[in-house]
């Protein structure tokens, strides 16, 4: 009985001395390198310190703004709307528990990193109101789980990867305002089955982009309306021109036919 009374307060003393979790070096580089690489005007990140960096999860408890954790793991990073610059580091990769992560409505500028297939349990990606730029990665499609792609209102360019038609579990796909060109891939604009469909609401605000739903394009050369108006027109001109040159040649002409009557009038004798 003694035996196991000191052995339960062994136990009680370790816990005290030792904690029931530590956070994971994947998630420190994770964390250290994404603090490298943005710029943070108005010191929102304050408590990003490298103490707090090295271990910023204690359980379920964060450290750190915009943090949260599940067993010692960062689970969801919001990092919305700090007015925070620079890139989106590749390192977030390293967050390999990471389900939601949220950059939106900052300045944050360069092209969405490829590397971001690797966050597989990641269902919630939001980098919306940003200055992102170049392609959507087609690699996002590897994150099997993706509920939620919002990219709206940032500088995209290149084509919707048809890849992304392939996320069975998303049901919000926002990519409106951006400079996106080429066709909506079926698998997005015109979904089959059960899969969550998306209106034209998630495509508009790229001139280049085409397709359902989207209203079809206008016609950027002339109409067949204004083809064959202009070519009545034209023909009617020229039948105009035609008539008057015509008419012009013929009165001409008959002048020139009363001079030549006088002259031969003039030279025949009076009988």
């Amino acid at each position: 009985m003694v035996g196991c009374t000191l052995l339960i307060f062994g136990l009680l003393a370790s816990a005290a001395f030792f904690p029931l979790s530590s956070s994971d070096p994947n998630d420190e580089a994770c964390l250290v390198n994404l603090s490298q690489s943005l710029e943070d005007p108005t010191n929102s990140l304050h408590n990003w310190t490298q103490s707090n960096l090295a271990n910023p999860c204690n359980g379920f408890n964060s450290y750190i703004h915009g943090a949260t954790c599940n067993s010692g793991r960062i689970y969801k990073l919001s990092l919305n709307n700090l007015s925070l610059r620079g890139t989106i580091s590749p390192f977030l990769a390293n967050c390999t528990n990471l389900q939601a992560l949220d950059l939106s409505s900052n300045f944050l500028t360069g092209p969405i990193p490829s590397d971001l297939q690797y966050l597989v349990n990641l269902a919630v990606l939001n980098l919306s109101a940003n200055r992102l730029t170049d392609q959507i990665p087609q690699e996002l499609a590897f994150c099997a789980y993706l509920n939620v792609i919002d990219l709206h209102d940032n500088l995209l360019t290149g084509q919707i990867p048809q890849r992304l038609g392939l996320l069975v579990r998303l049901s919000t796909f926002d990519v409106s305002n951006n400079r996106l060109s080429g066709p909506i891939p079926s698998t997005l604009g015109n979904r089959s089955g059960n899969l969550p469909k998306f209106n034209a609401s998630s495509f508009e605000g790229n001139k280049d982009l085409y397709g359902y739903p989207l209203a079809p394009l206008k016609n950027r050369g002339l109409s067949v309306i204004a083809i064959v108006g202009i070519g009545l027109g034209s023909g009617l001109v020229s039948l105009v021109l035609s008539f008057t040159a015509v008419c012009i040649w013929l009165k001409i002409t008959e002048r020139k036919m009363v001079v030549e009557e006088g002259k031969i009038s003039q030279l025949m004798p009076d009988y």
